[in-house]
């Protein structure tokens, strides 16, 4: 069998587990969804380049075996934890003043109609703040710590090439997920455009979100 011969103990197991914990709402499937529906597909797609890369750079590290450095070591985990809770906070309230100015404008039909319109030129990178925000994302750290390895035989003579499929097989999931969040996001676009309440509001509630991964993240035990 295939899983046998790449040194998988359990595939089936792993892809359930994967799908269930890719369709987990978390930062990384927000910031995608928003930024779709902010700038639209090719720049949604530029986000989720950031979530791929970000995640491909955890599975190379959880391979190389960082990840049984960071369960050794929990201070390593928790600075990682604050850094992101940290991070997730500033992109909330940047998201909030945005969604400020785009109120005040709300009646100006000159005014541009995407939601993010008044963000900072700084923050105008999804692929960047995408692939910071999945670094970051202990979602996806706590996954490749304590999942993913489970299903590499420790036993097999190429270990590579368990954690290569487990990784493509990750990677297809995110990229299915992440794309039907990509075109559900354009069709929110579509609505922004018309109503600039909507809009708005929208943002508002998106970085009530990011603050609210923010205090959880920073608030929970090890």
């Amino acid at each position: 069998m295939m899983a046998g011969v790449l040194g998988i103990t359990d595939i089936w197991t792993y892809v359930l587990g994967t799908v269930a914990i890719v369709l987990l709402p978390g930062p990384n499937s927000l910031f995608v969804l928003s930024t779709a529906a902010q700038r639209g597909v090719a720049a949604g797609y530029r986000a989720a380049g950031g979530v791929f890369v970000g995640d491909g750079l955890l599975m190379v590290l959880s391979a190389a075996g960082v990840a049984s450095l960071v369960q050794a070591y929990p201070p390593i985990f928790l600075v990682i934890k604050y850094i992101g809770a940290a991070y997730l906070g500033y992109v909330g309230l940047t998201m909030l003043r945005g969604a400020w100015r785009r109120w005040r404008t709300r009646n100006d039909p000159a005014a541009p109609r995407l939601i993010d319109a008044a963000e900072p030129a700084a923050m105008r990178s999804p692929f960047r703040k995408a692939l910071v925000i999945s670094l970051l994302n202990p979602k996806a750290i706590l996954f490749f710590v304590s999942f993913f390895i489970q299903f590499v035989d420790p036993g097999y003579a190429w270990p590579a090439l368990s954690f290569l499929l487990l990784g493509l097989i990750a990677q297809v999931t995110s990229v299915l997920y992440l794309t039907a969040l990509i075109f559900t996001g354009t069709f929110l676009a579509a609505q922004f455009r018309r109503r600039h309440r909507l809009a708005a509001g929208a943002t508002t509630g998106v970085a009530a979100l990011f603050l609210g991964f923010s205090l959880k993240l920073a608030t929970a035990s090890a």
